[in-house]
């Protein structure tokens, strides 16, 4: 049966270089080299709707929900939303125009569809419909915290025929928060294009890329340099891509450490532009707790290289091996100090590196990653013929 999608989601891309859902426009035009037709249902942005047909012969609908002045909740304003009545308001009236976006598309001929986070795509998809539904990290952690959360989430997953997550930790998340399992063929990371990535020269020291907000706990990664320059004389140089409510406590910090001339502080930067940091890195502190899945540290991987994570970091653990070019240590600035000095220079974490860039480079192509969508396609029209 031919199958035709409707990727229905809050983060899509609105430009080449926006971070907002970028790794759906690739899935989306693998599935449309595999024969898939894919249509993407998803929120206008301060008034700017309509449809298109983007790159990879992907067609766009940009639905709108409100006057242009309130359309500012898609595209990472999702917590901005909750915290407001007025968001809450603009949310459902985005629900409601994101279902009736995706009826037209079904009574166009699209038999399936994927709704990308639970919240809002999964509670706009239309009934009735195959359902697919994947859990990119921030949903799922909407779980864990309330029960009135967890009872509106309940019945999306439960009517969904396929429950997909990008990690084991995100499964685990929503099998504690709504009874639902995720098998482990319904876990699977979203891709990455391997081919910006090329082996690192080294000699640049630690970095660290991560938004700067508490859960990340930058903070440790510079208390690790301090210990280091304090307690062993080693000047670790760092340098620290991302920004965030934390940043001027981060910057006082390495004040207050005097590390400051060996904290560098990049700022945010776009997807295309990780790869620059990572050239010249000869270790990524990766001190994140409770992370859904920690992409750049596969994408360190692919950069060559090695990684150093917290043993509650979560989900980056099904990323980050515990021994070779990998370790996972307890979230203290020594601990996280002495596997950085361990991994610089390690003969075990060369000969691992190999191994696992082309493991990466395989799971996270996008060809293998719309391979999987397929199956997952394929075994929820195959549930609706059955029922």
């Amino acid at each position: 049966m031919p199958i035709s999608v409707v990727f229905l989601t809050h983060n899509y891309p609105r430009h080449p270089d926006d971070i907002a859902g970028g790794f759906l426009t690739p899935v989306a035009a693998a599935l449309v080299r595999h024969g898939v037709q894919v249509c993407v249902v998803t929120p206008s942005d301060s008034g700017r709707g309509g449809d298109t047909v983007e790159a990879g012969g992907v067609r766009v609908s940009r639905v709108r929900y409100d006057t242009a002045r309130r359309e500012r909740f898609a595209y990472g304003g999702m917590q901005q939303a909750l915290g407001s009545p007025a968001g809450m308001l603009a949310l459902a009236r985005m629900c409601r125009a994101l279902r009736v976006a995706a009826r037209a598309e079904v009574a166009r001929g699209a038999n399936v569809i994927h709704a990308h986070w639970w919240f809002p795509a999964g509670l706009a998809a239309p009934p009735g419909v195959p359902l697919v539904l994947t859990s990119h990290g921030s949903d799922a952690a909407l779980l864990r915290r309330s029960r009135l959360i967890r009872a509106l989430a309940r019945p999306v997953y439960r009517r969904a025929a396929v429950v997909t997550a990008v990690s084991s930790r995100i499964a685990a998340w929503i099998e504690a928060g709504v009874g639902r399992r995720v098998e482990p063929q319904y876990v699977q990371p979203m891709p990455v294009d391997a081919k910006r990535f090329s082996p690192s020269a080294g000699g640049g020291g630690a970095v660290v890329i991560s938004r700067l907000v508490p859960q990340k706990r930058v903070h440790l990664a510079i208390e690790a340099i301090a210990y280091l320059q304090r307690a062993q004389g080693v000047s670790l140089p760092l340098v620290i891509v991302g920004d965030g409510p934390e940043r001027a406590a981060l910057e006082r910090l390495a004040e207050n450490r005097e590390v400051a001339s060996r904290v560098r502080f990049v700022g945010a930067v776009g997807p295309a532009e990780v790869p620059t940091y990572l050239k010249t890195a000869d270790v990524m502190l990766f001190p994140a707790r409770d992370e859904g899945f920690g992409l750049v540290a596969a994408e360190a991987f692919l950069a060559g290289v090695p990684v150093v994570a917290c043993r509650d970091g979560g989900g980056v653990l099904d990323i980050v091996p515990e021994a070779g070019a990998g370790r996972h240590v307890d979230p203290l600035p020594e601990a996280i100090a002495a596997a950085a000095t361990a991994m610089i220079g390690s003969a075990e974490a060369a000969y691992d590196l190999p191994r696992l860039r082309e493991v990466w480079c395989t799971r996270l192509s996008a060809d293998a990653v719309a391979g999987a969508c397929e199956a997952w396609y394929r075994a929820a029209l195959a549930g609706a013929h059955a029922a």
